[in-house]
């Protein structure tokens, strides 16, 4: 049966990393996330999923590296303050729960972006009468098809940071 959720941004984020120097990856988290889902497991075809983040919730827990990130360099959030993501089309997974085909408009930039949902849990009343649901959800993406192209050459080869960006999403759903 169909039902609306709406995302919880006090219990939800979206978490992501992306290789530094070539031998590690840092992490970091954007809160702030909120918008709807409208969920019908009997026909995946018809849930959809809207979502909205402030990108100046960016934390990478450098306050230093976090400034940079907000700046013209990266992600330049005085000019694109908010990252969308709406789906296009959801079915039905093999090994996981679904995948979602959808448009991640970031930086100025909108492109497709599949995201495979590994977990939906079952529903469970809240404390104070709610109902909600757990979401994970994950993808791939590359800064550079968003525009997002700061890079610096190391002296050793290679470069600073990597283009590919893995992501995860975090999220509790409240149904009404």
């Amino acid at each position: 049966m169909k039902a609306t959720y709406t995302i919880d941004p006090s219990h939800s984020g979206i978490h992501f990393s992306v290789r530094h120097l070539m031998i590690s990856s840092v992490r970091g988290t954007f809160s702030g996330v909120k918008g709807t889902v409208v969920h019908d497991p009997d026909d995946p075809s018809a849930t959809t999923i809207e979502a909205e983040v402030d990108v100046n919730s960016i934390n990478t827990n450098d306050e230093k590296r976090d400034g940079h990130l907000k700046s013209p360099d990266f992600l330049d959030t005085a000019a694109y303050p908010v990252m969308t993501y709406k789906s296009t089309g959801v079915a039905k997974g093999d090994n996981i729960a679904y995948t979602v085909d959808g448009n991640l408009t970031l930086h100025g930039v909108t492109k497709p972006v599949t995201l495979d949902v590994h977990e939906v849990s079952e529903e469970a009343k809240d404390p104070w009468g709610n109902t909600r649901i757990g979401v994970t959800a994950k993808g791939k993406l590359k800064r550079s098809d968003f525009g997002v192209v700061w890079n610096a050459p190391l002296e050793t080869g290679g470069v600073m940071l990597g283009d590919e960006i893995k992501i995860e999403f975090e999220l509790e759903l409240i149904k009404g």
